[in-house]
């Protein structure tokens, strides 16, 4: 019994490093779709997160019959509600993958990102991509000191985030309101996202630790490392 309540648990953890796989690739997938007007993947991204919201609805239905079934304490509970947690970030994620695709598709035959700032959205894409990477990494490795890495990794995205504006409120901005609109939506759809991977490296440091991230003194550089 107790073994058919632990290979429980790890098939809840595969659920979310499965979640994760899936909304790294769609951001990574909507980004291109976005940059080069591609319909017919913005359709594939959109069509597609209605597995990331199957696994979340499947993995809540198992946690709460474990709780409710083995009523568990200590470390496993906080396995259980923290995954739960981990999982509405995850779905959330997917959600924002899918508004980046569905803005490219409403675009479409244009693209709702002017040519000068193709690389910033580029750039931020492929962070947002690295970033769910790492989550996943930290999902499966239980890796704190990672896990604790991701919130500086996220500062790179806040300064894309920065620049995107900077652009936006720029004199010589010549692409119009909608234009402008489109890009400050994108920019917090990239900013929210990097977020929710935040979010569940955090989780992951207190499943491990009992301790919240915040509360966690970060290792300080050694000179010359």
């Amino acid at each position: 019994m107790r073994d058919a309540y632990h290979e429980e648990l790890d098939s809840i953890g595969e659920d979310l490093v499965e979640m994760a796989r899936l909304v790294g690739s769609a951001i990574g997938r909507a980004t291109t779709s976005m940059l080069d007007a591609d319909l017919k993947l913005a359709e594939s991204v959109i069509a597609a997160d209605q597995k990331v919201d199957d696994l979340q609805h499947e993995l809540e239905a198992r946690a709460i019959a474990l709780l409710a079934r083995q009523q568990p304490v200590a470390t496993d509970l906080r396995i259980v509600v923290t995954s739960l947690r981990m999982s509405a970030d995850l779905e959330r994620s997917g959600d924002l993958a899918q508004h980046v695709a569905k803005l490219a598709r409403l675009r479409f035959p244009q693209s709702a990102v002017p040519h000068d700032l193709h690389a910033t959205i580029l750039e931020m894409g492929q962070l947002a991509q690295r970033l769910m990477a790492k989550a996943a990494e930290v999902i499966v490795t239980k890796d704190v000191d990672l896990a604790l890495q991701l919130e500086q990794d996220d500062d790179e995205m806040d300064l894309l985030h920065r620049a995107l504006f900077r652009h936006l409120m720029d004199d010589r901005w010549k692409h119009g309101i909608e234009t402008a609109v489109d890009v400050t939506l994108l920019g917090r759809y990239y900013e929210r996202f990097a977020d929710h991977a935040v979010s569940v490296a955090k989780r992951v440091v207190y499943l491990v630790t009992g301790e919240h991230a915040d509360e966690i003194q970060q290792p300080t550089p050694v000179d010359g490392a």
